[in-house]
């Protein structure tokens, strides 16, 4: 099952790479209305020169969660490593038939490989929805610079669809043509609500009640302002924006609820004994004959205890059981 998880991450990355990086899949060319106003807002520059340039949310994105997880799970185990409990327990767990992790490592890989995964799926949904409608940005007309008396634009209403309207940069104008849905609002939610269920299930430490939310709440805020910049910025509609926020925030909540299970994983492992050292239950349950002699104690034992019930009905009602207490011959 590992080299199988290992091939459908590569595949994923891989996926994410040919979305990215190359013209494998080409991009819905969108049409649009002569001096349509939704899509003349100013063009401030490329991406760079944004209040959350990408490498600035790749690199948070990235290496927060890694760092949060990283922390933490090395706290609880150094925390249950000096317990008592610890001596009672496992110190390695088996991950294949020739190779034991320590468990620390094991959950840190397990939770930040799953992230990861995420990362890499948010991003294939986002590029796909990208490739298959070519929404226009709010700045398209501005970068696109269509030649309208060319166009044969006298009327508002006429309806442009050919690529060859564009008289701008084509870099530009294939950007403007990629932001449903917002991929900077997808991204950063995700890592948010990932992180946010991450410390609230896993830190159980007390005095931390109010902690966890409002940290939680403050991941979520840093979200919520990565989508408001994006509009505020003309660089993505509202309706791109929050797209963005519901597939980061089904893909974060199916990952945590459905694969890491909330991440109730255990720490180390359980008190149980080893296969090779567990008692061969089996033979004990199998049935056996009982000798004479272990009947006839049984039966000397049953009736001693018959007896001694008898003898103390006769001590306590002297009066009324003195005819069967001599019967009896006691």
């Amino acid at each position: 099952m590992l080299y199988f998880q290992l091939v459908i991450m590569a595949g994923t990355v891989m996926l994410a790479y040919y979305f990215e990086y190359t013209d494998t899949f080409s991009v819905h060319v969108q049409g649009f209305f002569c001096y349509d106003t939704t899509y003349t807002k100013p063009y401030l520059g490329p991406e760079d020169s944004s209040a959350v340039p990408p490498m600035l949310l790749y690199a948070v994105v990235a290496g927060l969660p890694t760092l949060l997880i990283t922390i933490m799970e090395t706290v609880l185990f150094l925390l249950q490593y000096m317990s008592k409990e610890f001596d009672r327990s496992e110190k390695t767990v088996a991950t294949g038939d020739c190779c034991y992790l320590n468990p620390l490592v094991r959950r840190t890989f397990r939770f930040l490989g799953v992230y990861t995964f995420g990362l890499f799926t948010v991003d294939i949904f986002v590029n796909a929805g990208q490739v298959v409608t070519g929404n226009l940005a709010p700045y398209f007309l501005t970068v696109c610079k269509p030649n309208y008396t060319a166009l044969g634009c006298q009327r508002a209403l006429r309806y442009i669809s050919h690529q060859e309207a564009c008289t701008g940069n084509q870099d530009d104008i294939l950007r403007a043509r990629k932001t449903f849905p917002s991929k900077e609002a997808a991204l950063s939610v995700y890592a948010a609500i990932y992180l946010a269920m991450y410390v609230t299930c896993t830190v159980q430490a007390k005095g931390t009640r109010l902690a966890k939310p409002v940290l939680s709440l403050g991941l979520m805020c840093l979200a919520f302002l990565t989508g408001l910049n994006r509009v505020a910025e003309y660089r993505n509609h509202w309706s791109d924006v929050i797209a963005g926020f519901l597939i980061g925030s089904a893909i974060a909540t199916f990952l945590v609820v459905c694969v890491v299970h909330n991440f109730k994983g255990k720490l180390l492992l359980s008190e149980e004994l080893p296969v090779e050292q567990r008692p061969n239950t089996a033979l004990l349950n199998v049935s056996r004959m009982e000798s004479p002699m272990e009947k006839y104690i049984a039966s000397q034992v049953s009736t001693g205890a018959r007896y001694k019930n008898i003898l103390r009905i006769c001590r306590t009602k002297p009066g009324q059981m003195m005819e069967y207490c001599l019967f009896t011959g006691s």
